[in-house]
C-alpha cells in the first residue's frame, strides 16, 4: 500500500466539489500520447471538458462513451497541450516495485444517477 497522504480537516474536505458526470465523448488528444479527451456531461449547460492523463490503460476510449464518473468540479481550469481541461476524473491507481504506476482504473458509478449529482 502507499504511503498516506498527510491530514486535512474538515472544513478543507468539504472544499472540494465532487460531482458524478457522464463522458459523452472520449478521444485521443491530438497533441498529447498520454491523454484522453473527454467531453463530460456534468449537469451544467453546455457541460465541460477534462483531459487526463489514463491513455495507457483506455486503448479504445470509447469504451469510456456512457460511463458515469466522479470528478472534481472545482479545480481551476487549465490548458494542457492546447485544449482547456475543466476539472479531474477520478481514478484508483496501484504501484509497482519501483514506484510507477502499473494499474489505473476510473471511479465510477454503480447505477445510473443524474449528472452533477454530488458525492459525499
Amino acid at each position: 500500500m502507499s504511503e498516506m497522504q498527510s491530514v486535512i480537516d474538515f472544513e478543507t474536505f468539504t472544499r472540494v466539489d465532487l460531482r458524478v458526470a457522464t463522458i459523452l465523448k472520449a478521444e485521443h488528444h491530438p497533441d498529447a500520447d498520454r491523454l484522453l479527451k473527454l467531453q463530460l456531461d456534468d449537469g451544467t449547460e453546455g457541460g465541460r471538458q477534462v483531459c487526463a492523463g489514463i491513455r495507457k490503460w483506455y486503448d479504445d476510449p470509447s469504451v469510456l462513451e456512457g460511463s458515469q464518473v466522479v470528478i472534481v468540479a472545482n479545480l481551476e481550469a487549465r490548458v494542457i497541450r492546447g485544449e482547456r481541461s475543466e476539472g479531474m476524473v477520478l481514478a484508483a491507481t496501484s504501484k509497482d516495485a519501483e514506484g510507477n504506476v502499473d494499474d489505473l482504473c476510473v471511479l465510477r458509478t454503480d447505477h445510473p444517477l443524474p449528472a452533477g449529482s454530488r458525492v459525499s
